[in-house]
């Protein structure tokens, strides 16, 4: 039953797949946010109250804004951790047909000029192109998601159209 347009069906939790580096990392920046960071700036916002008429305080209006910015990251931090899985090289199970390209997957690819490239699948805050690790959301992962071993694929960045043909696709652990 629906009622005022809304739908009786729950979508699913969207689930952020991590790199075990990456899901590390976020974890750390997490602590350090809950132990380091809250404490430095409780302390700052006690200095700036210590120093007079917080209403005309600038050091305290900056101290809250930290505070809220902190704060902010630590509730995105616990929300991304707590939908997050781990990938494992294992992760997609042993599946019928051909290796596609998706989240997870290391895809060896070549251009028409034969240049070799290999890219990394990982979610958009995980990406780092210097890296070789590219979200799904890049222009070259968008081209490549869902695609196969041999497909040519174009992809339009902002140096222009570039080719490829994936090579090879498999788990990037």
């Amino acid at each position: 039953m629906s009622i005022g347009g809304q739908s009786d069906t729950r979508s699913e939790p969207k689930v952020y797949r991590l790199t075990p580096e990456g899901f590390a990392k976020k974890n750390e920046r997490l602590e350090y946010l809950r132990t380091v960071k809250r404490k430095e700036i409780a302390d700052y916002i006690h200095d700036a109250k210590e120093a007079g008429d917080i209403s005309e305080s600038s050091a305290y209006e900056d101290a809250k804004h930290q505070q809220a910015q902190v704060e902010g990251e630590i509730l995105e931090l616990e929300q991304l951790l707590e939908l997050a899985k781990v990938m494992t090289a294992d992760m997609y199970g042993a599946e019928a047909g051909p290796p596609v390209v998706r989240i997870g997957m290391q895809v060896e690819v070549e251009t028409g000029s034969g240049v070799a490239r290999t890219f990394k699948m990982v979610e958009t805050f995980e990406a780092d192109p210097k890296a070789g690790r590219i979200s799904d959301q890049s222009p070259v992962g968008k081209a490549l998601i869902g695609h196969h071993e041999g497909d040519e694929v174009k992809v339009s960045t902002p140096g222009g159209v570039i080719n490829y043909t994936i090579r090879s696709i498999r788990p990037m652990l």
